[in-house]
């Protein structure tokens, strides 16, 4: 009997430590400590990443929504999440540089490229550069603007995490498979729309000159206050320079950045009497459940703004 005793009591306790076990799993799992840790410099990155990597990555983004990634100062969060990171995915071309910020975030997380995986998503793009006077030769960050860039972006990511992550590379290779089919989609559309403005209407003022590869891929002319975000934006000679340019090219609309100060536009509306037509985005996504909340729904946006904008 007390044999007997001894053997129930030795059963319940297997029973609950497996079971403990298993719950910690299942925690484990919900916590997205399984997942593949991912860091992402900014909401755009972020948001092709997770298409790619879907329910098998969990991402953190530095620069926050709504923010400026050329200039970031990294919380101590960002430090710990690089530092723990499996992958980290910048986009390049300049627009990490400012402040060399993303550099000593690399230096401090010990994540230096080659053991530690970090990838470029501009891989292969064919870069744009800066002219105005001082950044003259720089090569211009904002590739994702030209569709067929974004979905370079996508199969940088694809290739990234299949390197760090081989056992899942089918399912990567299938989710970049359909993520790019609707950014193929989304760009041909755009072209068809675009073409149905004229051709000598299609000029886009911006504050920043964000738009020279959506330009290029879309038949526009860029014109701009300022070319590239920095503390000297806005100057009363950059005024007077699109001032300029509007009315001499006799502009009927001008665009806002959703992450750009509002004011030096404003003041070129008044002054030309110009209407602003819309905000379009440039830098980052829209606030998660709002309007442009994803780079495809982004897109989507700038696109329908731009067109409605110049159509009237």
């Amino acid at each position: 009997m007390f044999k007997k005793h001894v053997m129930f009591i030795m059963t319940t306790l297997i029973a609950l430590l497996l079971t403990a076990c298993s719950d910690e799993d299942a925690s484990s799992s919900a916590n997205g400590e399984d997942k593949v840790q991912v860091v992402t410099t900014y909401s755009i990155v972020y948001d092709i990443v997770k298409n790619v990597g879907g329910d098998l990555v969990e991402i953190h983004s530095l620069a926050p929504i709504g923010s400026n990634p050329h200039e970031y100062d990294p919380l101590p969060e960002d430090v710990q999440k690089a530092t723990d990171a499996d992958a980290i995915f910048y986009n390049g071309l300049n627009l990490e540089a400012g402040n060399s910020w993303f550099d000593r975030l690399l230096e401090t997380a010990e994540k230096d490229g080659d053991d530690a995986p970090v990838f470029l998503m501009s891989e292969d793009v064919e870069p744009m550069y800066l002219t105005s006077e001082g950044n003259e030769g720089e090569e211009d960050p904002h590739a994702w603007l030209d569709v067929t860039n974004g979905i370079k972006y996508a199969e940088n990511a694809r290739d990234g995490l299949i390197e760090v992550d081989p056992d899942n590379a089918d399912i990567y290779k299938q989710n970049a498979e359909e993520y790019t089919e609707k950014l193929e989609a989304l760009h041909q559309g755009a072209v068809e729309q675009f073409n149905e403005i004229p051709e000598e209407e299609r000029v886009l003022v911006t504050s920043e000159g964000a738009f020279k590869y959506f330009s290029k891929a879309y038949g526009f002319h860029a014109e701009y206050i300022w070319e590239i975000n920095q503390e000297n934006q806005g100057t009363p000679d950059q005024i007077t320079r699109i001032v300029d340019i509007i009315k001499e090219k006799a502009i009927k609309g001008l665009f806002l950045e959703t992450s750009i100060d509002p004011r030096s536009m404003e003041a070129v509306s008044a002054e030309t009497d110009v209407p602003i037509m819309g905000k379009v985005f440039t830098d980052s996504l829209g606030a998660p459940g709002e309007d442009g909340d994803t780079y495809i729904d982004m897109m989507k946006w700038n696109i329908d703004t731009i067109i409605e904008g110049l159509s009237n």
